[in-house]
């Protein structure tokens, strides 16, 4: 049986988490006779080799020393803490060393352009991954599994689309059983590199957001395996985020076109892409807790049991910025927005909601915090004479963070969307925006941060998913509402 698990970056996050996953890896039935490992850079790497990329190009080379220096020390750290005593240990501190020095050079070369394109940004994302690979295959042979970390960028093809790159299958499929399968076939434990790929002449390209979880499900794709298991750190898909709500239930199966919806709308533990080549090939997708491992998790499947479960969730992202461009005239139009998101597109920076008002002539972008600043360089650089002469104005309004509700159709006669606006209403959330599918089924909100759990814990508690028990905000007052369910 040959199952294909997926570790991101919070399952290897620190030396105990590393050995976490060697354990979980190490005692699997399946362990030596069809086992496939798919892991993430550790948490926080990808952002930091970026951040030292734009240091790079902007000329600022101690912020790059100091990247690099930050970036060395917590993985050498990783490896004294886990091989202490092992034969590996020196090989391993040598190649994180060989390695980080190989970056140095990347961003001293990007420095002397003074620009970081696309196919920059990717090459520099790749180091995380193929750190973190070889220092999980090393941990797994200290527990006797016969393991050896590959490069993704030797058995994913893809077109040059950097930075979110599409898998050409035939050429990946033939690539995967070509050197996937004899390894399985002696026994070996694959370890692959999640996120990274590279064109069929060998340039590093990746995946996007949520890039590893794709990797395990083209992996599962070309190796024809029996389940794909996403590792993360909750018992599967909840009804809302356990850290607002401790009382979050698990939604034990879904169907592959609910998954989607879920994972579109922005749930953490699964990305859209994820999907598709799983409902391609008809692979069960699990999603699992590695602080948990004993807990069955999420299955989704083509067809679920038809007396299962089934319930709303409600997503929430925060650390967002709400940018809006636009003028104080009827100066702004429609050529105005396509202007702006392409100009965001091309610089590689995730618009993760808009809206249009023209009646405020004004465009209105949701993105993450960390790249508010280079949003605003890249509106000013595409509207620069437009803002010179003061007939565009730009600016960063509030901290933002976004609430979507995700219903089932028939849940309730009164409609998921119907439910969650005279929810938020009775609570008095401050709604900034709203962007809604063409069903009565499903609605995103954006709301100022600050608000986001006293939101999601109250349409929990609202729309019958608390099952009993109190939310972290348990003692607030909460209006007597009639319910229809």
């Amino acid at each position: 049986m040959t199952i294909v698990h997926k570790f991101g970056g919070t399952s290897v996050g620190s030396a105990e988490r590393f050995a976490a996953v060697a354990d979980i890896i190490s005692q699997h039935p399946d362990i030596g006779a069809g086992a496939v490992v798919v892991v993430s850079a550790m948490s926080r790497t990808t952002n930091q080799l970026l951040s030292g990329a734009w240091a790079a190009a902007d000329g600022r080379e101690e912020a790059c020393r100091r990247i690099t220096a930050e970036l060395l020390q917590r993985h050498l750290s990783v490896v004294n803490e886990l091989f202490e005593g092992d034969p590996e240990r020196e090989e391993l501190v040598e190649w994180v060393q060989s390695r980080l020095r190989e970056l140095e050079r990347l961003y001293s070369s990007i420095g002397v352009l003074g620009e970081l394109t696309a196919r920059g940004r990717d090459h520099v994302m790749a180091f995380g991954e193929q750190l973190s690979v070889k220092i999980l295959a090393a941990a797994l042979r200290q527990r006797g599994a016969d393991a050896q970390p590959l490069l993704a960028t030797e058995l994913i093809v893809t077109d040059d689309h950097f930075e979110s790159a599409v898998p050409m299958m035939p050429q990946t499929r033939a690539r995967l059983q070509a050197h996937v399968l004899p390894l399985l076939a002696q026994g070996v434990v694959p370890v692959i590199t999640g996120f990274i790929a590279a064109t069929e002449t060998g340039v590093t390209t990746t995946l996007g957001r949520g890039g590893s979880d794709y990797t395990a499900a083209i992996v599962g794709a070309g190796l024809d395996a029996d389940e794909v298991w996403i590792w993360s750190d909750v018992n599967g898909i909840l009804t809302a985020d356990p850290n607002l709500v401790p009382g979050a239930r698990t939604l034990r199966e879904l169907s592959y076109i609910e998954a989607a919806e879920l994972a579109y709308y922005g749930a953490d533990v699964l990305h859209p892409k994820t999907i598709r080549p799983v409902i391609e090939n008809g692979i069960p997708l699990r999603i699992k807790n590695s602080l948990d491992p004993t807990d069955a998790g999420t299955l989704i499947v083509e067809t679920p049991k038809p007396n299962r479960t089934r319930l709303p969730a409600i997503i929430s992202t925060t650390g967002l910025s709400l940018i809006a461009i636009g003028s104080l005239d009827d100066a702004w139009s429609l050529p105005g927005v396509a202007r702006a998101l392409q100009a965001l597109s091309e610089a590689g920076i995730d618009v993760l909601m808009f809206s249009q008002s023209f009646s405020e002539h004004s465009l209105n972008l949701i993105v993450r915090r960390q790249e508010q600043s280079r949003c605003l360089k890249v509106l000013q650089a595409a509207f620069g004479e437009e803002l010179q002469r003061g007939r565009y104005s730009l600016d960063a309004r509030e901290r933002a963070a976004t609430v979507s509700v995700v219903g089932v159709p028939g849940w309730n006669e009164r409609g998921t969307v119907s439910h969650a606006f005279a929810a938020l209403g009775i609570q008095g959330t401050r709604v900034i925006a709203v962007a809604q599918a063409a069903t009565e089924t499903s609605v995103s909100f954006c709301i100022p941060e600050d608000q986001v759990a006293e939101t999601v814990c109250f349409l929990h508690r609202d729309l019958g998913l608390d099952e009993g028990l109190d939310c972290r905000l348990h003692s607030l007052p909460v209006p007597a509402v009639e319910h229809v369910r």
